[in-house]
């Protein structure tokens, strides 16, 4: 009996998604399988030895400064020598605060090449939450960009930690210049008495979380992660010496930082370093910069779709978009407008072991992890209560699996195997936020998950879709709520630029009523505004609140933040911004005053 037609597809859909899966994989592992076979072989001599292959040929570009392979080697070089002046111990940990610009990798090449461990510290950050990022990694000595200064000195009351300051740039503070220091140093290759027996197994960087729900922990990064993010996303990419990656991400973190130059210098391209992202003037960089390949977060690509038309923004030669976090309601428009041939979804975790690659290009999806790959990324989702935000337990204790197409949390299996270190977990500087990722008792007694705190699911075909980050989902009249899914449909309304759905507690009510912090143009109506919502939502998905702002804040990386606006909830005397209830009565938003808001936490209005 012949195959129904739909199961003919979706095997026929499967078996060229293996063949495409098959041929990136297989680049992928051509350039990482190496890297455990050689233990000794680091990042920083990865570096020098691009330099003696790639010489003057250009490196690291900016408006503001550039290096070429050699000028970058040399200048990592002086700053070794200028660690082991100052006495730095392997192991120490020295703190790097630094807008983007190439000086920011040469200072942690030179600094881990002899074995200092540096924190990449969030630009954004000052005061307390600044003071906690250093005192965490408890450092020998913070380096600080000139223009930084007066943030720094706003955590300084702060500190529990006697750190060396020093300053790169001239800004008047009383500090000692480490660029004028570094500059007396020379940038010839060290010598064997200088050089420090390093392995892939000692740690090279701290790279802290994005700090969206509480204060940021500093991820443990050896140097094997670096050189499996720079070598393993150089065959993801297929990167060549004829690419230029444009990179206008924090370099503080792991994709601005470390896999958009990690992945073009291996195979001997450029990357063009902005310090920020500008959506006027986006397109007028990538043509300007002959760029080929960009780097994107989700939320980047939504700005661009959302801004003006522009005269060059599809005269360039970009061949690639490589990033995370593309949501099914801008990836057709995105692509489509600017003309961008391939777009490589991925989803990885810093400090974690789970990852997947989207190598076909299946719109919305993060990636997919087919047969013959599931040993070497034991990856499974795991059923999860959204109230009590943990996984739920059978009679035996164990965990459950997730059918297709159900919701559930992301884990990847922990393993001890020394030829495998990519399936370790390695934790942060703290043992007790390293402790509260790691689930144990899965699916049998005595293994070890790490969680992503990522919800997701998984369809018949193997593509696995992201969902919401656990915390994000809540439960209304009976039902999970996922708030990214709401967020896509409220901004698929005309006049809506951008939007943050969040739940909020109601007196008298069981969870949580949906709300959206919402961007709108002028005019907006409320009244068709509804009948989307009614026409695409079901009804306990559809926001009761309304909260419009001029702009949403998020954090560098582009990530909605909510604490604030949850802990404001609808209450008109926590803000002057205007607030909306969904009347059931009147079919429309109307306006919050003190009244009104009386008589919901009374009771006294149908939701």
């Amino acid at each position: 009996m012949a195959r129904p037609w739909g199961k003919r597809m979706g095997l026929i859909e499967r078996l060229k998604g293996d063949v495409v899966t098959l041929k990136g994989a297989l680049r992928t592992l051509k350039m990482t399988t190496p890297i455990a076979k050689n233990p000794n072989r680091v990042f920083p001599e990865v570096i020098d030895a691009l330099a003696e292959k790639f010489g003057d040929a250009p490196a690291l570009l900016s408006d503001r400064e550039q290096l070429s392979y050699r000028a970058l080697a040399e200048r990592s070089n002086r700053y070794a020598r200028f660690a082991l002046a100052q006495g730095l111990g392997k192991g120490d940990a020295i703190c790097l605060m630094m807008p983007n610009r190439p000086e920011f990798m040469a200072i942690w090449l030179g600094f881990t090449r002899v074995g200092g461990v540096v924190a990449l510290v969030n630009t954004n950050l000052a005061g307390a939450a600044l003071a906690h990022c250093i005192n965490v990694v408890a450092p020998k000595h913070v380096i600080v960009a000139a223009e930084l200064a007066g943030a720094f000195a706003t955590a300084r009351p702060h500190l529990a930690v006697n750190a060396k300051v020093w300053l790169h740039g001239a800004d008047g503070a009383d500090l000692p210049r480490i660029d004028q220091e570094v500059g007396t140093y020379d940038g010839a290759a060290l010598v064997p008495g200088e050089r420090r027996a390093l392995t892939i197994e000692d740690r090279a960087l701290y790279i802290y979380t994005s700090g969206t729900t509480g204060m940021p922990k500093a991820a443990n990064i050896n140097h094997y992660r670096l050189m499996l993010a720079s070598h393993g996303f150089a065959g993801i990419m297929g990167t060549k010496a004829t690419d230029r990656l444009y990179d206008c991400l924090p370099m503080y973190h792991t994709v601005g930082g470390v896999v958009a130059t990690g992945a073009m210098l291996i195979n001997g391209g450029a990357t063009v370093i902005r310090e920020k992202f500008s959506a006027r003037e986006f397109w007028d960089d990538v043509v300007r910069w002959d760029c080929t390949i960009f780097q994107y977060i989700g939320e980047l690509c939504r700005y661009l779709v959302n801004s003006p038309p522009h005269p060059r923004e599809t005269s360039h030669r970009l061949r690639l978009a490589c990033g995370n976090g593309l949501r099914p309601d801008v990836w057709e428009h995105f692509q489509q407008r600017f003309h961008i041939p391939q777009i490589l979804e991925f989803y990885a975790a810093t400090e974690g072991n789970v990852s997947m690659f989207n190598f076909e290009s299946k719109q919305g999806a993060v990636g997919r992890i087919p047969w013959f790959l599931a040993h070497r990324f034991p990856t499974k989702l795991i059923k999860f209560d959204v109230e009590t935000e943990q996984p739920v337990r059978t009679p035996d204790g164990l965990c459950a699996a997730c059918a297709p197409n159900e919701i559930g949390e992301a884990v990847g299996k922990i393993l001890k195997d020394p030829s495998r270190p990519g399936s370790r977990f390695e934790g942060y500087a703290s043992e007790a936020e390293t402790e509260k990722k790691i689930l144990r008792d899965v699916f049998e007694k005595g293994d070890a998950w790490f969680r992503t705190g990522d919800l997701m699911r998984q369809d018949e075909n193997g593509y696995f879709y992201f969902i919401d980050r656990v915390g994000d989902t809540f439960r209304w009249k009976g039902e999970n709520v996922a708030t990214s899914e709401v967020s896509e449909t409220i901004t698929a309304f005309p006049g809506v630029t951008e939007a943050n759905v969040y739940g909020v507690a109601v007196s008298g009510r069981e969870g949580r009523a949906g709300m959206a912090a919402v961007v709108v143009e002028p005019g907006f109506d409320f009244v068709k505004f509804r009948e989307h919502l009614a026409a695409h939502l079901p009804e306990y998905a559809r926001p009761l609140f309304l909260r419009v702002l001029p702009e949403l804040d998020i954090t560098a990386t582009f990530k909605q933040k909510k604490f604030d606006l949850v802990r404001d909830g609808f209450d008109p005397a926590r803000t002057t911004d205007p607030l909306y209830f969904n009347d059931a009565e009147s079919r429309t938003f109307v306006p919050i005053d003190a009244a009104l808001y009386a008589r919901i936490q009374s009771g006294g209005v149908k939701m």
